[in-house]
């Protein structure tokens, strides 16, 4: 690893709370939920320009890959909800809870009376073990209207009571789309609704409400609790959490001023804003022998909308594991097939052979055993398609499969835009779906996932479990990895060189100092984030070039964050003022600029601006020629020299440069290290100043818990141990 500068560098220094906690931590997680949802906010979307919606707004009759994959999502939660709704049976899993938990329940079902409605109170039943549900008909894909802009009167009645509760103007095509036609009415009616709107908080939305309401305004006002409740699970799931436990919901309300919070929760269940769960501790435990002993359970709240999709998610892998594979191919031919592949590859064909579920674990080289399970499989005759987080990991895939043209982007194959499309019954027609960069799948894209495949099908899940986890909530490929409930293939590929001896020891916890002849790592010591934004621009636009012969456009700059003196924006402009200078005509982009372009929020397609017109603000992103409105420039599109390593995941450069400024060290964790220093190919420079926070956090700082019940909804339905 160099730290010192080569003949051609003289004059440029080188370089190279949580939701599980017990109700004890509960006061400390409060406020960890918040903070780790304005972190993934600003981190995995990209802040979406501030906003939450990224569709290119398309209202031609031929739908955008943003609107058909929003449109496909809009399908399967409606599914989802139905089937969710045709559930019979009287929930009885909180008969034995005593205490505060007992006491929530009991109010809740209080509310079957009539009084309130009985889809107040979600609560799972202890499941039997039974075999994989029957196949359902699933959704075709539908060009679904896409929503139109708020009417006129709407905008303008919005426009009104937000000037009489003195909240900014800025706020109004937000609010009018979050809330929709009446909106004032219902700001009228409660004020707090405004937490509805992406980025209010809720002593802005009290501010509002004083202004609207007068002396009537109180912090034990019913409609702020349930609306802070509703507010506190959403800022949950921008952390990562479907659901989050009891006690630590009651303590964020409290620091959030909500003088009852048992009663908060309470009115927020029985209205069916938020939904009740009990979990066994340990779903594989019997039910106790003595009637009396009671069995150790959690009781979570979360919202209905991530709570169908992780029961989804668990019915449809329940049903590929419990599923024999439809018989493509004999013994004998998957044998030799398995037999003629190298090392774990060999263990991975055989794995799919036999087994509807199977997951796989490797860094960037093992990416050579699914490459060669898809190549076997059409040999074999099946119809095999293999999908990645984005784009570049697609193109990247698919160069190691010789002729490969079944290898698609993971929303490109939900929306129907890339891929196989759909047989008669709506399911994706394919036998075998290979899923890369499987870390990244939030549990709604899983489950339309799963959901989507026919009968008999075959999924192989493969990432990497030590790079970030996913944008949206949920950890599905960790929890299934530790949950164990199929076969897992853990290549023994090692990722090679220098580089690949540094990120694997990152991924153990240890900063090992690597030898690297070829300067494949470079450290470049900073004092302050102003020197460390004047070494990028350095290192980008003449030093990388120069010395290791990458071009700036095949350079990718990380760095932990978009604020502050050395994040993505700062970095940005300084590297477009070096290496695209321009006036910014349109929005603040000129043709050459490169950009990072979020579709929808959590994901992020690399680019460059082509042209600016009437029609909006033309890119093309790997290859492909994207336009995007002139109204969701703002909220969807950002210079893309510099990326978050959320941005980044999924994606690998020639060269990379990190920069870890001296106010990023409280971001930086062992998976943000792994990830960042992971996205280069044959260089890596790392631009330092944040002294002994970056060794700490690898060797300390691992991935922050979320709060899940994937395991406890699919143990029970598994008919074999």
């Amino acid at each position: 690893m160099s730290t010192e500068p080569g003949p051609a560098e003289e004059t440029e220094p080188e370089e190279a709370p949580t939701a599980e906690d017990t109700a004890t931590a509960a006061g400390e997680q409060a406020g960890a939920v918040e903070s780790d949802a304005e972190e993934a906010t600003a981190e995995a979307s990209g802040d979406q320009g501030e906003a939450t919606n990224g569709g290119e707004g398309d209202t031609a009759p031929q739908l955008s890959e943003a609107e058909a994959e929003l449109a496909a999502q809009k399908v399967e939660r409606e599914r989802i909800a139905r089937r969710k709704a045709e559930k019979q049976g009287t929930v009885e899993s909180g008969a034995k809870l005593s205490g505060k938990a007992a006491d929530l329940l009991a109010a809740v079902r209080a509310v079957e009376s009539g009084a309130k409605p009985v889809t107040a109170v979600f609560s799972e039943p202890p499941a039997p073990r039974r075999p994989a549900p029957e196949p359902v008909q699933r959704p075709q894909p539908v060009a679904a209207d896409v929503p139109a802009a708020p009417a006129a009167e709407t905008v303008e009645s919005v426009r009104g009571i937000l000037a009489e509760g003195g909240a900014p103007e800025a706020l109004v095509p937000q609010v009018a789309a979050a809330l929709g036609e009446g909106a004032a009415e219902q700001l009228r009616a409660d004020p707090w609704q405004l937490l509805r709107v992406t980025g209010v908080r809720p002593e802005q939305a009290d501010g509002f409400a004083r202004a609207l309401l007068g002396a009537e305004c109180g912090p034990d006002d019913e409609r702020r609790g349930r609306a802070v409740t509703v507010w506190l699970l959403e800022q949950a799931a921008l952390a990562g959490h479907t659901a989050l436990e009891l006690p630590t919901l009651v303590a964020a309300l409290g620091k959030q001023g909500v003088p009852d919070a048992d009663a908060a929760v309470q009115n927020t269940l029985a209205e069916a804003e938020a939904l009740v769960f009990q979990d066994a501790l340990d779903p594989r435990a019997p039910e106790p022998e003595d009637e009396d002993e009671e069995r150790p359970v959690r009781v979570l709240v979360g919202l209905e909308r991530y709570a169908l999709a992780e029961e989804s998610l668990a019915d449809g892998l329940a049903r590929l594991i419990n599923s024999a594979p439809k018989q493509d191919g004999s013994a004998e031919d998957w044998e030799r097939a398995a037999g003629s592949a190298q090392a774990s590859a060999g263990e991975l064909i055989r794995a799919v052979a036999a087994h509807g579920l199977v997951l796989h674990t490797g860094g960037e080289a093992s990416l050579a055993e699914p490459a060669a399970l898809l190549q076997a499989a059409r040999d074999l005759g099946l119809r095999a398609w293999a999908a990645a987080h984005g784009p570049l990991g697609r193109d990247r895939f698919a160069a190691l499969v010789p002729g490969a043209t079944t290898v698609t982007t993971v929303s490109g194959l939900l929306s129907g835009a890339e891929g196989p499309g759909r047989d008669a019954d709506g399911a994706l027609d394919l036998d075998l779906l290979v899923v890369l960069d499987a870390p990244q799948l939030d549990v709604e894209t899983a489950a339309l996932l799963t959901e989507s495949l026919p009968d008999g099908a075959r999924l192989l899940l493969s990432g990497d479990p030590a790079v970030l986890w996913s944008a949206g909530p949920g950890r599905v490929f960790a929890d299934l990895l530790a949950a164990r409930v199929c076969p897992q293939v853990a290549s023994r590929r090692p990722d090679p060189g220098p580089l690949g001896e540094l990120v694997s020891g990152i991924g153990i916890g240890e900063l090992n100092q690597v030898e690297a002849p070829g300067k494949e790592v470079v450290i470049v010591p900073v004092r302050d984030a102003g020197e460390a934004v004047h070494r990028t621009v350095q290192l980008v636009a003449d030093s990388v070039p120069r010395a290791i012969g990458v071009p700036p456009e095949d350079t990718q700059v990380i760095t932990p964050g978009h604020g502050g003196a050395a994040g993505t924006r700062a970095l940005n402009a300084a590297l477009k003022e070096r290496l695209n200078p321009g006036p910014g005509r349109f929005g603040g982009f000129d043709p050459g600029d490169r950009v990072a372009y979020s579709p929808t929020p959590g994901r992020t397609l690399p680019g460059q601006v082509v042209k600016a017109d009437a029609e909006g603000l033309h890119l093309t992103c790997s290859g492909e020629t994207v336009v995007v409105p002139k109204d969701r420039v703002d909220q969807s599109v950002r210079h893309g020299w510099a990326l978050t390593a959320h941005q980044a995941v999924g994606g690998r450069w020639p060269a990379v440069v990190v920069v870890l400024p001296g106010d990023a060290t409280q971001s930086l964790t062992r998976p943000w290290v792994y990830t960042a220093f992971g996205r280069a190919a044959r260089h890596l420079s790392v631009v330092h100043g944040a002294e002994q926070a970056l060794p700490r956090a690898v060797a300390e700082i691992e991935a922050k818990p979320r709060t899940t019940r994937l395991p406890v909804l699919l143990t029970p339905q598994l008919t074999s141990g």
